[in-house]
């Protein structure tokens, strides 16, 4: 196995500094050449639910049948890819990542061609599954890549923040992107530059190998018996981040069948690109503040934020205050999503932290498909915008769990951050 670029220098430089910005943080020995094809690679991972409900819903006149088929997906991916995780953990992430793609491409465009000769529901289901399956799980394979490279750096809380900032830059341009094809090109051209993205990107970052984490047999040997969700803290994370999939779910169907009732359908990457810029936005400025709360409670207080903002979408059916409430929703998604990663570094052993991260990958996009259909069922049966109650019970019912379990997210004396938990390091700014 390749051995890993350990960066000592940055790292050590890091401690001495008083101010551990971004700009020290991509300074790191070796970072570009995970970040920019990693950059690449995850994009697609934004396109996908929108691209297949814009393509299932042209074909079949039905949100319920283009939210139902892109549930399928997320759930398929949400059982899977802590699963994918392990495997990475266990054997290394160039090992899973390769056939990954593969079998993604070529299921993505298997479900394009079934959706496009009007199959029934059940064989774009059955395409769905290795479609959803075989998403290459590349945020949390870089956050497992970071916390290697940066070690016990107080640069971690930084990273965690950057890759957070990154994933919603690409819910700012994915959903775009996934809009202009289908809407411009073709209602196929979605799916088809998804797949094409995903195994271009996916190699390409599959052929970084000196910054992959190392696998040691200690390793192969733990992570039967020694898996993530073991940790009390992790599943209550997981809850907390089904309830952010339920906003992202419930938003995208919702949207897309606003701007159709309009007869503005283009409108609908504006508007969820919007609501993806306040989660980017947020995450630059939770990356900046010099937090002197424990995350634990941060993460209460941010997810108290979110389902009060979320609970006002049903209320609207006016662009402009729809355009502004999505962009409030947005920017209280961040806090509680750069928290909860933040708070795995201090909970969850090294030789379980992609896992962990796929878990909570995971449970997002298994909140997103749920709310996908029961918004697209919504939206079929009540009034316009009936599914934006999907993101405020959502959001509301995992707000009660994290109040009451919040304790399990608090860092034991003897646990894997003890010694220096992400969060938990003397307050400084960040620039």
């Amino acid at each position: 196995m390749e051995s890993t670029v350990t960066t000592t220098e940055p790292a050590q430089t890091s401690k001495t500094s008083s101010r551990p910005g971004y700009g020290q943080l991509l300074r790191t020995r070796g970072a570009w050449t995970f970040l920019l094809p990693g950059f690449a690679a995850r994009q697609p991972f934004a396109m996908l639910t929108l691209s297949i409900v814009l393509l299932v819903q042209h074909t079949t006149g039905s949100y319920g049948a283009a939210g139902a088929t892109a549930a399928v997906t997320g759930v398929s991916m949400a059982l899977f890819a802590p699963y994918s995780g392990r495997l990475a953990d266990r054997y290394g992430q160039r090992a899973v990542l390769i056939p990954g793609v593969l079998v993604h491409a070529l299921a993505g465009l298997a479900l394009t061609v079934l959706a496009l000769a009007h199959a029934p529901l059940w064989a774009l289901f059955a395409a769905a599954v290795p479609t959803g399956a075989s998403v290459p799980q590349i945020g949390p394979m870089v956050r497992a890549r970071w916390a290697v490279t940066l070690k016990d750096s107080p640069l971690m809380t930084t990273a965690a923040a950057f890759e957070s900032v990154t994933d919603e830059l690409t819910f700012v341009l994915g959903p775009l992107l996934a809009t202009a094809l289908c809407t411009s090109v073709d209602p196929a051209a979605g799916l088809v530059a998804e797949a094409a993205l995903t195994l271009v990107g996916g190699l390409l970052f599959a052929a970084q190998k000196r910054t992959q984490p190392p696998v040691t047999a200690g390793t192969r040997a733990r992570v039967k018996h020694d898996s993530a969700l073991r940790v009390p803290g992790v599943r209550v994370l997981i809850v907390a981040f089904l309830g952010i999939g339920c906003v992202f779910g419930g938003m995208q169907v919702s949207l897309a069948a606003f701007t159709e009732s309009i007869g503005r359908p283009g409108l609908n990457g504006v508007l969820y690109g919007t609501f993806a810029a306040g989660n980017m936005l947020s995450g630059v400025v939770c990356g900046a503040i010099a937090w002197k709360a424990a995350p634990h409670r941060r993460l209460v207080l941010g997810y108290t934020a979110l389902a009060l903002a979320a609970s006002t979408l049903w209320t609207t059916q006016s662009v402009v205050l729809l355009t502004a409430l999505g962009l409030l929703v947005g920017m209280c998604i961040a806090p509680a999503l750069v928290t909860g990663y933040t708070l795995v570094e201090s909970l969850v052993p090294a030789d379980t932290r992609t896992e962990a991260f796929t878990w909570l990958t995971g449970a997002v996009a298994l909140g997103q498909a749920s709310a996908a259909t029961v918004a697209g069922q919504l939206e079929d049966r009540l009034w316009n915008g009936a599914g934006f109650l999907v993101p405020m019970t959502g959001t509301v019912l995992a707000l009660v769990t994290l109040v009451a379990l919040r304790s399990r997210l608090a860092p034991r004396p003897d646990g894997p951050g003890s010694s220096r938990g992400v969060g938990h390091r003397p307050p400084v700014s960040v620039d």
